[in-house]
């Protein structure tokens, strides 16, 4: 069978790898792709854009295409699914409307509540209520969090320590636009103290598999200071997830969820992300996304056992409680390499070297590209070092020693990956 990635980071690519390793895979096609996956059955379509869904429709006729899964977010909320419908291939992704649940913090909250899934206290407020959002952040409780409704790159969430700064940032998002048009209705909820993971969930718009949970670290900083970013880093299992704490996931959250968006008449496929806080023993629901998370699925894909073609197959005949995910018992270990200045001003055409993937770690490609012949960076976030081992600390000593050999001018990267639980 053939199938297509669309999209160009280190999650392509990472996916890209798995679905290969597939016997019954007879090609994979990265559209557009990066340099780091032109490898054995994986070719890059680096002509065609993820944001051009008629020419990805028409590659994919050509081509003959069995499956497409797409990475980013973006063009699932821009109705890539929907594109697709009628056609031979088969997208591994939600249509525009399921996909709601990434696009619009606000209907998530509505949803949550609705089908009394736990989460945050919340009130949502429009731009042409920017007084009345004021005046409730000067009796809200601190720390307060502010969420652009839309989508923001993974950036689109502050909480302010202060109502000053709770107020900057709500001016900031709706007055300034910080954050463009998903800025204009903002989420004002109660901070949940806790610690977050992320959960995985395969729908196949009926049924439900559910994926290894992962942590990831967000803050450019060690000890998770600074910056919110894309993601530093991620590991899976996550330690605290024992299996009644993961019982109760399944039975609080991913059951009501998929009830709740069957009832809403929401045919939903693909990958739902479930972010988690651990308040006190209880799962909480953060937020929604409508695919795999990145980094995190650089450290659940090195877990999982099955044939990715079979997945989707099991998906696209709705018969996914059939399927049973096999998981490996071992410790991944994700740790980005980032351009210095990245979640802000950064500079990008940076000479990389000694980037190969060894016996002890993966690389993953995420902001690279060829110039003049070489391999130079061209983003933020540049490429993941992954690793696995029996132990949490032995697969971070792997990843770090990778993160150490590759070489390009202003690299930075955190060493305290799973901290919390060394």
């Amino acid at each position: 069978m053939k199938v297509a990635v669309l999209g160009s980071g280190a999650r392509e690519h990472a996916l890209a790898h798995a679905i290969e390793k597939s016997p019954k895979c007879e090609k994979v096609y990265a559209i557009p792709g990066n340099p780091g996956m032109s490898i054995m059955k994986i070719e890059c379509v680096s002509d065609i854009s993820a944001n051009d869904f008629e020419c990805i429709k028409s590659f994919c006729r050509e081509k003959n295409i069995d499956f497409l899964i797409v990475g980013p977010e973006a063009p699932l909320v821009q109705g890539i699914a929907d594109i697709f419908e009628g056609e031979n291939t088969f997208v591994i992704g939600p249509n525009a409307r399921a996909a709601r649940l990434e696009a619009s913090k606000s209907f998530t909250k509505f949803f949550l509540t609705k089908y009394q899934i736990p989460t945050a206290s919340y009130k949502v407020f429009h731009k042409t209520e920017i007084q009345e959002a004021l005046e409730h952040i000067k009796t809200h409780t601190l720390p307060v969090v502010l969420k652009a409704d839309g989508l923001a790159a993974g950036k689109g969430v502050i909480i302010a320590q202060t109502r000053s700064d709770a107020k900057e940032a709500l001016l900031s998002m709706m007055q300034q636009d910080k954050f463009g048009k998903a800025g204009h209705t903002v989420v004002i909820e109660e901070f949940m103290q806790g610690i977050e993971l992320s959960t995985f969930v395969l729908c196949d718009g009926k049924h439900y598999a559910i994926l290894p949970e992962a942590k990831d670290y967000k803050r450019i900083g060690e000890k998770d200071k600074g910056l919110n970013t894309g993601g530093m880093g991620a590991i899976s299992p996550v330690p605290f997830a024992n299996e009644a704490f993961m019982k109760k996931v399944e039975t609080e959250i991913v059951q009501p969820t998929i009830q709740g968006l069957i009832q809403e008449g929401i045919e939903y496929v693909g990958v739902l992300f479930i972010g988690l806080m651990n308040v006190n023993g209880r799962p909480k629901v953060v937020e929604f996304n409508c695919r795999f998370g990145d980094p995190e699925a650089q450290v659940i894909l090195q877990r999982i056992e099955n044939d990715w073609i079979e997945i989707f197959e099991h998906i696209r005949k709705q018969n996914l409680h059939e399927c049973r995910i096999k998981i490996k018992k071992v410790h991944a270990v994700s740790i980005v390499l980032a351009s210095q200045g990245y979640p802000e001003q950064f500079e990008t055409g940076k000479i990389i070297t000694d980037y190969p993937s060894t016996e002890e770690y993966v690389v993953y490609h995420a902001g690279t590209k060829w110039q003049d012949g070489q391999l130079v960076s061209a983003g933020g976030r540049v490429m993941s070092i992954v690793a696995q081992a029996d132990s949490l600390s032995e697969a971070k000593s792997k990843a770090l020693k990778g993160a150490a050999r590759v070489q390009f001018e202003n690299k930075y990267y955190r060493k305290d990956i799973g901290f919390e639980f060394n």
